[in-house]
This record gives structure tokens, sequence and C-alpha cells, in this order.
């Protein structure tokens, strides 16, 4: 599969469908970069008029899961990744249109050289910023991924 963001809304709707029915889609996809964004609407609330916190939890993950997906693809090996851990941070309601942003495609690729090299499990943190349609943060959420080549 090539990355671009039609290609990975696709995969949302057939692999993801709880994150395409929210309205989680995926912007921008580059080497280090992933952007995502999720409408507030009337299926995605909490009771207190907000985005409820697990919608915009796959938001984010799903700005750091692609760019593990995708550098494990541009590496040709045989590479699984999970989750181990996960923390999140709520600094405002979030209404309206919120966009989730990873620039920290750049830490995989040294995981990746060390699975490769070690055959050993490799861990590392991304991060993935939400804001509103005014810039405001609305929540920061950080994900720990583990890789490691198949045998």
């Amino acid at each position: 599969m090539k990355f671009t963001p039609a290609k990975l809304n696709t995969f949302l709707f057939f692999k993801l469908p709880s994150a395409f029915w929210s309205g989680v889609r995926v912007k921008v996809i580059e080497d280090t970069k992933c952007v995502a964004s999720v409408k507030h609407r009337w299926f995605n609330q909490n009771p207190f008029n907000s985005m409820y916190f697990a919608v915009q939890a796959m938001a984010a993950e799903l700005t750091t899961g692609a760019l593990v997906m995708k550098q494990i693809k541009d590496s040709g090996k045989s590479i699984s990744m999970l989750v181990a851990n996960n923390k999140g941070t709520f600094t405002k309601k979030a209404t309206g249109r919120i966009t989730f942003t990873c620039t920290d495609g750049h830490l995989i690729t040294e995981a990746i050289k060390n699975t490769i090299a070690t055959g050993e499990g490799q861990t590392f943190w991304m991060k993935s910023i939400g804001t509103d349609e005014k810039g405001d943060q609305v929540s920061i959420m950080e994900f720990e991924w583990t890789i490691r080549v198949k045998k």
C-alpha cells in the first residue's frame, strides 16, 4: 500500500471502522509528520458537550501509528508493531474541528535499524498534539510503541 491520506482513510474504513465512523481522517502523511483531524459532532461527543476522549485518542494514535507503518513498509522487513503504553493530557474542551499532529517520525528510523540489527524488540514514545480551529491546544497524547523483527 502506498501511504497517502486517501489510502489510509480507506484502511480506516476496513480495519478501524470505529475511527472511521467517528469522523477521524488523515490529512497529511510524510516521512516524519502525520496530521489527522476529527470534527466534534453528536456521534462522538461526551455528556459535557465536547469530544469524547477516546475519539481524541484514536485520532492521535493514528498520527503516530501511520508513521510507524510507513517506515516499516519502507524498510522492506517484516516487523511487528504494538502500543505498549499511552498517556493523555487534556487542557481544554475539544469542540469544533480538532487537528492532531505528530512530528516524531524521526524516532522510528533508529528503532527499526536497531531491531533489524539485533533482533531485539525496541520501544520509543511518540507524541501527538491536538489543537482546535483557533490553534489552541486541547490535548497531548503520547504512545509508547514497541517494534520487533518477525521471526
